[in-house]
Formats: C-alpha cells, structure tokens, sequence
C-alpha cells in the first residue's frame, strides 16, 4: 500500500476514497435503534452528538498531530451561539448550525494563528489556557449566558417546519445522525485527498513539509478551523436537541471526555471517533446506574486497559486481528 502511495498517489487517494462494504453495513445498522432500542433514543442522539465532536478533534490530533485540552471552547461556542439566538427567536435549527459553525470556525482561525506555532507541551498549555479563558468569558457575561444557572428560554422549531423534537427522541436522533453523516462525508473527503495527505506528513515531521511545498502553519490553520466549525456544529446540535445550555458544555470535563473517547475508539482512524463514542457513552450509561457516585473509576479503568493492551486504540486493535485472520488464509 505503501509502495502505491509513493507510486500513483492519485490512485492511492481514489482506492481511499471507495466506499466499503463494511462500511455500508455500519451506517445501516445506525437506524437500527429506531427499531430495536426504541426507548433509547435519547442515549442515541447524544452518542452522535459526542461522536461528531470526536470526529472533529480526530481531524486536528489524530491527523495533524495538535493535542487539544482546550476543545470543549467550540463545542460550548457553538452550543450558546445556537441557545442565544433560538431565546431571541430564531429557533430554526438547520440555520443555527451554520451560524453556529460560522461563529466558533471565527474564533477557531483566529486562535489558530497562536496553535500553529507551537507543538508538545507549549500547544498542549496554551489550548487548555484559551478554553479556560473562554469558559471564564461565559461566565463573566451572565447577563447573555445565564452564568452558572444555565441558558434559559431555548425555543427550537420543527426541523424543516414539520418534524418536532419529542420526548422520546425520535427526532432528535434523526436529526443528530443525519448531520453526523454529512459531516463524516465531509470529513472522509478532506482526509482522502492530497491535503489531508499533507496533514499526515506534518504529524510526522513539520519541519520538511515546506521542502516539498507543503506550507505547515497555513495547512495547520485550515484544519483547526475546520475542526472549529465542526466542534461548533456539535455543540449547536446538543442545545437544539437538548434545549439546554449550561456552562459545562465549556468545561475542562468535556475536552478530556472527547479527548478519552478518541484515545478509546482509536485516533487517525475516522470511526475511531465514532466507535469510541458508542463505547464510552453507552459504559457511562451502565456503569452510572450500578454506581452513581464511583462510575467514572470503571471507565478510567477502561481507558487504562485499552492503552496497555491497544495503544492503537480499539479500532486499532479489530484492525490488526483482521490483518492477522487474513493472512493465515493467504
């Protein structure tokens, strides 16, 4: 594969680009809660919440190499942005995603100005510094977030004027998965193409990409503003979802709860993201109801295992078995 890369790069990215039966048979069995877990619904709409979220920090850490502490910034950007302007009504949800994408992909390109020049441990302080800045920011302007009481007055219409959001979540969870695919899709065509492959060889050395006319910082700029917006879209799907916006949204929490998900489920992968969010979500569920109080000690012992044994991750790990069971029958 390698060998091809180096080769035919253009058919290297076209063969990336194919769609695998595999692949088919994940998305479909996505609908099937509809059907088998109907009551679950809820739980569903916010694993494609946390999964899209997870897919945009894969963008930056897992293909870009910039280690974020400070992501939760756009997700809570894109939450209130979506809260806000719904309470002063315009609660219709398809244009608040953008809006919301708009506004935290703004603030994402101008802090990438800051995150492109550092790398390690410097990049790591100064994106947990700007998300507590933000945070900070939330808090401080209660008079528009409602501070430490929350967003109050969320009012969202019917997706398309005709599908209202209902307890049980159908809408919900249709809404969620339907904007999770077409982000995938979106994201799926950046990696497979020769910007995403510039990407990979930035994670690997920034410092030689320039020799082959790959300009590091700007292409570094570019995804974590596209991270951003993605992050954003996140967020505005939990408030309009949800109906509620709280400071936690722009919490230390949900940057390391994204950042466990992405290491569980395998990063650099795409459905590491995905697969990751499925798992950590669905533990969260069971193990806060045999233990409100302790759950989080089982899911740090998860996340323990799976970097002893899987360092690649759990996608990581499914994916050398499956090299392994086809080369015995080679």
């Amino acid at each position: 594969m390698a060998h091809s890369a180096v080769a035919d790069p253009h058919a290297y990215l076209q063969a990336q680009i194919r769609w695998r039966r595999i692949e088919i048979v994940f998305w479909l069995c996505a609908l099937l809660p509809f059907v088998v877990t109907p009551t679950y619904l809820q739980l569903a709409s916010q694993i494609a919440i946390a999964a899209l979220f997870a897919l945009s920090l894969d963008l930056i850490l897992g293909y870009a190499g910039i280690v974020s502490l400070g992501h939760a910034a756009f997700f809570g950007l894109g939450a209130y942005t979506a809260g806000i302007i719904s309470k002063y009504g315009w609660g219709e949800p398809l244009s608040g995603l953008v809006i919301a994408a708009a506004l935290a992909g703004a603030v994402g390109y101008a802090m990438s100005f800051i995150i492109a020049r550092f790398r390690h441990l410097a990049l790591i302080m100064i994106a947990l510094g700007l998300g507590l800045l933000v945070h900070e920011a939330a808090n401080s302007a209660s008079w528009l977030t409602g501070g430490a009481d929350g967003l109050q007055g969320i009012r969202i219409r019917p997706v398309l004027e005709h599908f209202r959001f209902d307890i049980y979540g159908r809408t919900a969870y249709a809404y969620s998965l339907a904007v999770l695919f077409l982000m995938f899709l979106a994201a799926r065509r950046l990696i497979h193409s020769p910007f995403g492959l510039a990407l990979r060889g930035i994670r690997e050395n920034a410092l030689r990409m320039p020799a082959i006319g790959a300009p590091s910082r700007a292409h570094l700029r570019k995804i974590y503003t596209i991270a951003a917006a993605m992050a954003g879209v996140a967020g505005a799907l939990l408030a309009q979802t949800t109906s509620t916006v709280s400071l936690e949204v722009l919490s230390f929490q949900r940057s390391a709860d994204v950042l466990v998900i992405l290491i569980l489920g395998g990063a650099g992968r795409l459905y590491g993201g995905i697969l990751g969010a499925i798992i950590y979500m669905v533990a969260r569920d069971q193990f806060s109801g045999l233990n409100p109080q302790f759950w989080y000690f089982w899911i740090g012992l998860l996340l323990v295992a799976v970097v002893m044994f899987l360092p690649n991750g759990i996608l990581g790990g499914l994916s050398r078995l499956a090299a392994r069971w086809r080369g015995n029958w080679l």
